[in-house]
């Protein structure tokens, strides 16, 4: 099975790209990745000698570039992470977000469309929804993400707000049989919360906490992460939304805490700066489907994650400081460019 897997080069993506070379060794995982502040191709570099890999540095925008590859790859599936994340890079640059997030996916979707590609995953957010307790109805019915509609509305065959059709070459593809599933998740990065934390506190600098730092998140452990959407690009039912949870609910500031106990660090070190505008105080995610679905349950408690983590980030110190002084950008013309 050929599977194209874009945003691979991010911190969940690449993690998937891990877990399905080593879970189906006779697939072949094709890795699309713009390389922006999300990507790091030095991440990949244990499998970049696989011969079942191949990374190819494009936009998702880039339409020309994503038909060449299907055209050349023929992908029996597509597997999409590439997105802009972060809500305070949202508002400084929404044009940017509204570019990747909802053009992008529409490019992706047309070239399925277009080269005959029969199954499609978008791997969502739960901040689509505008309440706090996410379910898969709830999803349904408030989408408030443009690119998570479109992704519904080409299963269903139902109607898009009009100025998404004219920018975009969805109405073709809606008149097309795609099998289409959708998870929705609380997805962290590089730069969220718990990276961080770590990496300040191993550098003795402040710990800058928003507010009061009584935020809730449920956090999810990515090899659970990414196991699940394994389990539902083969078992899941198409047209579906997955809620992906980790039953891990935990306050921002009890984080840091443990963050600073774990590292030996004096929580003298935790900042209070002022809180983000339209800061929501809890993201919470009911994974009751994806169990009684496909038997899916996390098996990485918080308390074990998080040393699991820690531990990452005192083993391969020199890969995170490359990537917070920003050195880790020029990593794909030194030790890709001339492949």
């Amino acid at each position: 099975m050929n599977i194209i897997v874009t945003g691979g080069a991010g911190f969940i993506g690449s993690n998937f790209v891990f877990h399905m070379l080593n879970t189906y060794p006779d697939y072949r995982i094709i890795c699309v990745d713009k390389l922006t502040y999300a990507g790091n191709l030095s991440t990949l570099e244990p499998v970049m000698d696989n011969p079942n890999f191949r990374f190819c540095k494009i936009d998702i925008c880039d339409r020309d570039a994503i038909y060449g590859l299907f055209e050349e790859e023929n992908p029996d599936m597509v597997v999409n992470f590439a997105a802009e994340s972060h809500v305070d890079r949202s508002i400084e640059n929404p044009e940017v977000f509204l570019n990747t997030n909802i053009l992008g996916t529409a490019v992706l979707m047309d070239a399925c469309r277009k080269y005959g590609i029969k199954r499609y995953h978008q791997v969502s957010t739960d901040e689509v929804s505008a309440i706090f307790l996410l379910t898969e109805l709830t999803c349904s019915l408030q989408r408030k993400h443009q690119f998570t509609q479109a992704v519904l509305t080409v299963h269903q065959r139902q109607g898009l707000i009009f100025w998404f059709l004219h920018i975009t070459e969805l109405t073709d593809f809606l008149l097309q049989s795609v099998d289409v599933l959708i998870t929705m998740d609380h997805i962290t990065s590089q730069r969220s919360l718990i990276p961080l934390m770590i990496a300040n506190a191993l550098n003795d600098k402040p710990l800058p906490v928003y507010g009061k730092g009584e935020n809730v998140r449920d956090w999810l452990y990515v090899e659970d992460h990414c196991r699940a959407i394994d389990l539902i690009i083969h078992k899941g039912r198409v047209g579906e939304v997955y809620n992906v949870g980790g039953h891990n609910e935990m306050k921002n500031i009890d984080i840091v805490k443990i963050i600073c106990k774990e590292l030996g660090k004096p929580e003298s070190l935790i900042t209070y700066v002022a809180d983000r505008k339209g800061h929501d105080m809890r993201y919470a995610i009911d994974p009751t489907k994806i169990h009684n679905e496909l038997g899916w349950l996390p098996e990485t408690k918080f308390v074990d994650g998080i040393k699991k983590t820690i531990k990452w980030y005192l083993d391969n110190k020199e890969w995170w400081e490359t990537i917070i002084s920003g050195e880790y950008q020029n990593y794909y013309e030194k030790m890709y460019g001339n492949r």
